[in-house]
């Protein structure tokens, strides 16, 4: 063997590094799924727990088409409405007792959300799989246009601007669940977080799944040892479909109703961010994606009305500066402190974060306070008791000074990267 084959096997992770990156952050993520409820958690947290939990299979979901498939899609919340608004009908089915629904638990509505989202993803799918690149983005996004349109025309299926509503609290129980109490819906929502992330990646170990990320780098390739990228891509859509369906059904069953907002652009938009954010070259990227963002979108609107902003400029940063996500961030900091000189590495880490949080507390400053300059209600920017107000030379200050330092103390950081 030459030495060059010997430097391209090398290339390849090693085993250990397959289960930091695979397995392990799975395995801590169903243990603290178990553990939550023992800590004995607020109402308020279950809420935030059931969301993430949704949230996360939804962000794996789109990142079988995006970071799998290489497909950039702006309508993937289609094949979550259209689950979850499948699971709703299903719900009031159940209710009523009719035929073979009287003897369906509750329980298992997520799957017909996963049925209605693969039925939609292979509908959808079949026309829209034959372009990559930019035609298929622009087909979802007439594609998500065309079904939030329709959601206000067909009230027979989407229930008009009021939605579809129902009641969980019926049926057979299953696993002594009824559904009603908020810790018992944690139960529910965990079960099928676990489960979808699970199926999920399964799927990037099958052979379709590795000819999806074959078909992302070379198409041609693949074409070329007798595959067709069309057909690897459809079916790949219709399994993300699917278990976009799954989650809207596991939201179905959470809030008990469904409005055709659940279909619109804003969703997609957010899958996407998230997504990115987590890392799309990750497994569990989206994971770290869909826990923080949700967050950001539950609980710091409650601290700033500018929420949005910084969502936005934390977008822009991933993906200018730190391009494979906070996981790429996570699993390189580990890298790191494994390599040969942990204490200089983690010394540059510390100096490019302090940088950041200089930069990030300078710009906190002045969004807040120009944000109350904008109201126009007298409100100023309070923090620990300082007034910052715009007419304020402490707060210009306080803007200013932490940028420029941010800015020295991150090129500097990154120099002596350089040099090592």
């Amino acid at each position: 063997m030459s030495e060059t084959t010997q430097s391209f096997t090398d290339l390849a992770p090693s085993a250990g590094a397959k289960f930091r990156q695979r397995t392990l952050p799975i395995l801590i993520f169903a243990a603290i799924l178990f553990a939550i409820p023992m800590v004995g958690p607020s109402r308020t947290f279950y809420t935030l727990a059931h969301q993430m939990g949704i949230n996360i299979v939804f962000a794996l979901s789109y990142n079988m088409v995006l970071g799998r498939g290489g497909l950039l899609s702006f309508g993937h919340a289609v094949y979550f409405g259209l689950g979850g608004y499948l699971a709703m009908h299903a719900m009031n089915w159940i209710e009523d007792g009719a035929g073979i629904w009287g003897s369906v638990p509750m329980f298992l509505l997520p799957l017909v959300g996963f049925a209605g989202g693969a039925v939609a993803g292979a509908v959808i799918g079949w026309p829209s799989c034959r372009k990559a690149g930019t035609t298929f983005a622009m087909i979802s996004l007439g594609v998500a246009e065309l079904i939030f349109a329709a959601a206000f025309m067909f009230d027979s299926f989407f229930g008009g601007e009021q939605g579809i509503s129902g009641d969980r609290m019926n049926g057979i129980e299953l696993f002594g669940l009824s559904l009603g109490p908020i810790d018992e819906v944690y139960w529910f929502i965990a079960f099928w977080t676990v489960i979808g992330v699970i199926g999920m990646w399964a799927f990037t170990r099958t052979p379709l799944g590795k000819l999806s990320e074959a078909t992302r780098d070379n198409a041609q390739r693949v074409q070329f040892i007798g595959y067709n990228p069309q057909r690897v891509r459809y079916l790949v859509f219709i399994a993300a479909g699917g278990f976009a369906g799954l989650a809207g059904g596991m939201a179905a069953v959470n809030y008990e109703i469904f409005t055709p907002d659940a279909l619109s652009l804003v969703p997609s938009g957010f899958v996407l961010i998230m997504a990115y954010v987590g890392g799309i070259t990750f497994f569990v990227g989206p994971i770290f994606g869909a826990i923080l963002l949700t967050y950001m979108q539950s609980m710091l609107s409650d601290f700033t009305e500018a929420w949005l902003l910084y969502l936005g400029v934390l977008f822009i940063a991933i993906v200018m500066f730190a391009p494979r996500g906070i996981a790429g961030i996570v699993f390189g900091f580990l890298d790191g402190v494994r390599g040969d000189n942990p204490g200089a590495y983690l010394g540059r880490w510390l100096m490019r974060l302090l940088g950041i949080l200089l930069m990030l507390m300078g710009l906190i400053v002045l969004v807040e306070v120009s944000v109350r300059w904008s109201n126009g209600y007298g409100e100023v920017y309070e923090p620990f008791g300082l007034h910052l107000g715009h007419e304020n030379v402490l707060s210009w200050v306080l803007v200013i000074v932490p940028a420029i330092a941010g800015v020295w103390i991150t090129k500097r950081a990154s120099k002596e990267e350089e040099a090592a």
